[in-house]
């Protein structure tokens, strides 16, 4: 059977299961739209969880990352896991233990202010919609290459299906359907880094391979470097993009952006209790790690794989472009792979000089949906590959855009607008909610800030300025009040928001920078996916200084606080 039939039919059959799940588990009440009702069980909820943390920035763009990044790219490897450590170590069992429906609304009961309620809200759209578009731009690469159209008929279509089955459903469709799409994510993800790794080194198990030999003696990452030098490139093994302290801030910045983002936080919310709570944190943790293990191995085959079919160092003539393989050609159709035949000689020049470097473009965010056609894996397999990159582009839009929609309706319209507002009023919202972050955030997907894991470490980076201070403190600090939660919000997110924009290469409306000639990376060298991490550092100083100078907490607040760190088993 070719390879179009198979994709379809693979393709068709997960929508169809997605579709019917929406349809089964349709939200009938708020407590099932925004919760699930708070019954999911701790193994599926830390199923749904690892799909809703794997985005497309993971399954699709992250080992893209490290493929061109080298060593470098590890940055996300380690902020991203460490920050699902602090997540359900620090936060998960202490909001769950507290109640809420949102992190809103426990930042509102904390700080025993709407106001902070709203700041939070706008923090928490602020960060997800930027998070969307990252999801957006993986949509639009997996649709692009599934349908073989263009990018933008691929992120169309993308949003047409995000919008259907989220919109429907809520949390309770969302987590039911995320967890089909975890099993189809990390079979789509593992079956070609086997197949791929036991070619390579006869080890059929990918972390392995990563350091086995090859047929000719030679270590796969010696290969790889010999590869890569030959051709120009940085050697893979020791290449470092950022610089030390760099790549310590940006390791930071994910870390403790991962642990504030309000998508992931609201899944601790479905369970029954703070022991589950506690377990759906384990396993969403071991769920997480199949995959997150498998990426460096993946990484590091398709860019050898990559290097060596399109440009051969030891070969007498490059590959003519005439004769390129079918692979090329499909990935040619969506835009997302240039050729440029600059010495006007018919050959592929894939080298390291950019003036005599012919592919002009090869977007490392195709380099995983792309790694099973390079590698001239069975059709069934790219199929299943491809089912898995939609899978993973889906998962984690719908779970934001919950978050953003629970964040309008359930706590600006009916926690601080109109209380009052009926259950079936408040659900009509949050649908249109749901589908006006959609086409906002389809309207950047159409000219993303950056590749899809950048655009997504920008939204860590607000999320880490701006929501993981404030329920830091709101936990772990009797004294924090609500003058010192709403200025270290606001003065967090607001000079993590002016370094990005300010920067030439990275802002929504590409202008020239409003502060002239100014180096971009100004502060210390850091790069303004980066600089969320400093943005916490002014939030948490900012939060203390203005305490220091304003009124006392209630009693009750100190209470309430005092009981939410009371260890609890049920």
């Amino acid at each position: 059977m070719d390879l179009q039939t198979l994709t379809f039919l693979f393709v068709g059959a997960t929508f169809a299961i997605y579709i019917g799940i929406a349809f089964w588990a349709r939200a009938g009440s708020t407590s099932e739209f925004y919760v699930a009702g708070g019954g999911i069980h701790p193994v599926a909820n830390g199923m749904a969880t690892a799909a809703d943390w794997m985005s497309a920035a993971s399954f699709i763009s992250m080992a893209g990352l490290i493929a061109f990044y080298g060593y470098g790219g590890s940055v996300f490897l380690m902020g991203w896991t460490g920050g699902y450590v602090l997540l359900a170590m620090l936060l998960a069992p202490y909001l769950r233990k507290h109640g809420s429906f949102t992190v809103p609304e426990f930042i509102s009961d904390r700080y025993y202010s709407k106001t902070a309620r709203v700041v939070a809200v706008i923090c928490l759209i602020i960060a997800s919609v930027t998070y969307v578009i990252g999801q957006m731009k993986g949509i639009g690469v997996a649709f692009s290459r599934f349908l073989e159209v263009d990018y933008s008929t691929g992120l169309v279509t993308g949003m047409v299906i995000v919008a259907f089955y989220a919109v429907m459903g809520g949390m309770k469709g969302i987590t039911y359907t995320q967890i089909a799409q975890y099993v189809i994510m990390i079979i789509a993800y593992t079956i070609p880094a086997i197949f791929i790794s036991f070619m390579l080194t006869g080890n059929p198990i990918p972390q392995l391979g990563l350091g086995s030999e090859m047929a000719d003696g030679t270590y796969l990452l010696d290969k790889l470097d010999q590869v890569v030098m030959q051709l120009g490139f940085a050697e893979y093994t020791t290449q470092a993009r950022l610089s030390a302290t760099n790549m310590f801030v940006y390791t930071l910045s994910l870390m403790i952006g991962t642990a504030g983002l309000p998508h992931v936080i609201m899944r601790f919310f479905t369970v029954k209790s703070v022991k589950a709570a506690r377990e759906s944190a384990g396993w969403a943790l071991v769920f997480i790690a199949i995959l997150y293990t498998t990426a460096p191995a993946v990484a590091a085959m398709a860019r050898l794989n990559l290097m060596t079919t399109i440009d051969q160092p030891n070969a007498e003539q490059n590959l003519a472009y005439a004769d390129r393989p079918a692979w090329f050609k499909n990935w040619e159709k969506t835009g997302l792979l240039k050729f440029e035949d600059k010495n006007n000689d018919g050959l592929i020049s894939y080298v390291g000089d950019k003036k005599a470097n012919e592919m002009v473009k090869v977007d490392r965010d195709i380099m995983v949906l792309a790694n099973p056609e390079i590698a001239g894996l069975p059709n069934w397999v790219i199929a299943i590959v491809a089912a898995g990159g939609l899978a993973a582009a889906l998962s984690t839009a719908a779970g934001l855009l919950l978050a953003i929609a629970s964040s309008i309706s359930h706590d600006l319209l009916k926690g601080v607008w109109r209380p009052n507002i009926s259950e079936k009023e408040e659900l009509k919202y949050s649908r249109l909610s749901m589908i006006g972050a959609i086409l906002i955030a389809g309207y950047y997907g159409f000219n993303p800030p950056d590749f899809a894991a950048g655009t997504v470490a920008l939204a860590f980076g607000l999320a880490a300025s701006s929501i993981f201070p404030a329920l830091m403190m709101g936990i772990f600090s009797k004294k924090m009040n609500k003058e010192g939660a709403i200025a270290g919000m606001l003065s967090g997110i607001g000079i993590t928001l002016l370094y990005v924009f300010q920067h030439k290469g990275i802002m929504f409306v590409k202008s020239t920078s409003f502060l002239g000639d100014m180096d971009p990376n100004w502060f210390l060298g850091i790069e303004p996916n980066a600089f969320g991490a400093i943005g916490a550092v002014v939030n948490f100083a900012v939060a203390f200084f203005v305490m220091s100078r304003t009124a006392k907490v209630p009693a009750e607040v100190e209470q309430m606080v005092e009981n939410i760190r009371v260890p609890a088993s049920n």
